[in-house]
């Protein structure tokens, strides 16, 4: 398994969602833009977070009223995402790992497991847009696969972890459920998304702003 895929487990192009009444999609993204959309909420106060883990599904909702629903990836069993209620407590846009990363050494860029031995500066692995709501444990911006496969943390791909930061705020309830009742509903219209074959970025761009990707446009689209 390559590093930087590894790395995003966490110690923590073209149109990818549909909530319109078009129908079900079971089709999935693999590379490329996910287009998201969100929606501005009216209250940021009454902004609430639920994750599915059996349908590693994210709903940000307002009341009855949603305003974003995205495919995750959530943790493996032996790591499992924790379940029950949370609340945001810390946010950082540009996070990267402490734990897992590169020595930079002039033009060198080397896995940090592979030259723990080699002087030279240390750059953890990108974990974009972190929310925080345990201890070691965020919604990040990484990759997302169709089975659970991070070591707790709860990824977003792509502009889904930018718009989501948007949306929440430290304070914002947190629930984490084995199901939730959006699987019936919303659950079903989100695009899947597999990165399992989604190649690693270079590793000049991961120890690079370019590393925490932004939205292809606007952060609501109303």
């Amino acid at each position: 398994m390559k590093l930087l895929r590894r790395s995003l487990f966490c110690l923590g192009a073209s149109a990818a969602l549909f909530l319109t009444s078009c129908g079900t999609t079971t089709s999935s993204v693999s590379s490329g833009n996910y287009r998201v959309t969100a929606h501005r909420p009216h209250n940021p106060s009454a902004v609430r977070v639920k994750v599915s883990l059996s349908q590693q599904n994210v709903y940000v909702m307002e009341g009855d009223r949603v305003l974003m629903a995205v495919a995750t990836t959530v943790g493996i069993p032996a790591k499992p995402t924790p379940k029950g209620n949370f609340t945001i407590y810390s946010k950082q846009e540009h996070k990267r790992s402490g734990s897992y990363g590169f020595r930079v050494q002039g033009d060198r860029i080397i896995p940090a497991e592979a030259g723990a031995n080699i002087p030279g500066r240390y750059v953890g692995y990108p974990m974009g847009y972190w929310c925080e709501f345990a201890p070691a444990y965020g919604f990040h911006q990484g990759y997302v696969h169709l089975r659970p496969r991070s070591h707790g943390c709860v990824r977003l791909k792509g502009e889904a972890a930018a718009k989501f930061w948007a949306l929440v705020k430290v304070g914002t309830p947190v629930n984490i459920a084995e199901t939730q009742p959006e699987d019936a509903t919303i659950g079903p219209k989100i695009q899947r998304v597999d990165d399992s074959k989604t190649p690693d970025p270079p590793n000049s761009v991961a120890i690079s702003e370019a590393a925490f990707q932004k939205p292809s446009g606007p952060v609501f689209d109303d």
